[in-house]
């Protein structure tokens, strides 16, 4: 690798405020804004809108879409295509 090309790459706390969550993982984004962790540190915190927390796929409250349902309402309203 060329030296002084990449970004650092250093740890960063990622918060979830929706689920009350966060977790210290390494990254290269940046942030002006730090937390002070569990171990005392100082980290960058950047807010996530979504994360595994709260996301309803990991939560088990994802909704079943009727997309059979909208199907038929479609051809109701707009009929059959004939050929």
């Amino acid at each position: 690798m060329k030296p002084s090309i990449h970004p650092d790459y250093r740890p960063v706390v990622f918060r979830d405020a929706s689920a009350d969550f966060s977790f210290l993982t390494r990254s290269t984004a940046t942030s002006e804004r730090t937390i002070t962790w569990t171990d005392g540190q100082e980290y960058p915190v950047i807010d996530v809108e979504v994360s595994s927390a709260s996301h309803p796929f990991y939560t088990g409250q994802s909704k079943v879409l009727d997309t059979a349902g909208r199907v038929e309402r479609f051809r109701r309203r707009y009929g059959q295509a004939t050929r």
